[in-house]
Order: C-alpha cells, then structure tokens, then sequence
C-alpha cells in the first residue's frame, strides 16, 4: 500500500473510533472509506463490521465481522454475530452459533456478551424462563467468584437484562428490588434502571412487556 494511501486509511480508522458512540453513521462512512482502499485489511473489515453494528446495519455488520474473522484467524465477535442473527429474525441460528463457541473464562466481557445475547434470543422465542436461567446462572456464577475482575459496566448490563426477563415474566418484585440495587451502584447512569424502578413502584406500571435488549460489542 502506498505511503500516502495509508496514512488516509488510517486516519478514517482513527475517525471510526473517535465517533462511534457519538455519531455512529458517520463512523461507518469513515470505516467504509478505509475499506474502499483496503478491502484485505482485516483491522479495516473488524472496523466496518462494528461500526455498523452501531450505526444498526446488521446485516453489514454480520458480513464485515465474518470477512474480519476469515482474514485474521480469530474467533472474536461471536456474540455480536448472534446478535445479529437475532437482529435479522433468526433467534434460532443466535442460539446455535453460541452453543458452538467456546465459552471464555467467567466475567470475561465476551462471556457476558454471550450470556446476554443467548437470554435474548430465548426471549425472541417466546422462552422468557428459559432466559432468566441462562442469566441467573451466570450472576451466580460471578457470585461464587468465578468471575472475579469482572467489569463493573459489564456486571451492571448482565443485571440489568436478568431485571428485564423478570419484569417480562411479571416477577415485578424481584425486578424491582433488581433495578433498584443497580440504580445505586449505576454510578455514571449508563441505564435508566432508576426510573425502570420507579416505574415498576406504581400498580399496574408492569403490564406491558419490554422487549429484550441488545448487546454492544
């Protein structure tokens, strides 16, 4: 690759990062441009592949992550493919690229991921108890000490889906004391599990189902 057609290529790489949170469409015509001049690049298809993930393209993200994996030999990404597959009305095919990944060490960000985007998938199937086992083993797991080090934002995301699925099986006072317990330790409020709190407070605020939520790579 010439001199000058990298450094483009990498600064649209640099770009995609700097504005996936804030500005996700715009972070996937960075990460596009990159992939124009360096489609065999894996670092380039991992890029497009998440940005689209955000951007909400997931059909784009599930071909760019699978092009990133062919190209580097890793096996990454495999909850935010099942997503995807989840994302394109196939929770069956979600559950059954989980079942074949390995599963990383306890507390690991990608064990959680999985765990979350399997409750999700059983959720899509209409298997709402089957969903909290699958998070309620892997809180206890974490519990007992096996996942010791796990990320606090990650442990916060795994509670917070467990609290759905009990909302969604009409458990409201075990969602309730859930979403309250993590709203007091939800330091940098990246959930609104106060006001799902609040909400679950007031008699008959639990009638409507909310539906299972998304993972984030």
């Amino acid at each position: 690759m010439a001199h000058a057609n990298a450094t483009a290529v990498a600064g649209h790489l640099v770009a995609t990062g700097e504005l996936l949170d804030e500005a996700p469409q715009l972070a996937l015509a960075h990460a596009r441009a990159a992939r124009a001049s360096a489609s065999r690049l894996a670092c380039v298809r991992e890029a497009v592949g998440v940005a689209a993930y955000h951007a909400g393209e997931y059909a784009e993200a599930s071909r760019e992550l699978r092009a990133y994996r062919r190209l580097s030999g890793r096996s990454d990404y495999l909850a935010v493919l099942a997503d995807c597959e989840r994302a394109a009305g196939r929770p069956d095919a979600a559950l059954r690229l989980l079942a074949e990944a390995p599963r990383t060490h306890p507390g690991h960000s990608e064990w959680v991921e999985q765990h979350i985007v399997e409750a999700g998938a059983r959720r899509d199937l209409g298997e709402v108890g089957g969903a909290i086992l699958v998070l309620r083993d892997a809180l206890a797991a974490i519990r007992k000490g096996a996942g010791a080090g796990v990320d606090a934002d990650d442990l916060i995301r795994l509670r917070y889906a467990y609290a759905d699925c009990l909302q969604a099986a009409g458990r409201t006072q075990e969602a309730l004391l859930e979403f309250a317990e993590i709203a007091d330790s939800d330091d940098s409020a990246m959930t609104d599990a106060a006001e799902r709190a609040a909400e679950l407070s007031v008699p008959g605020a639990d009638e409507a189902e909310p539906a299972p939520p998304r993972t984030q790579p």
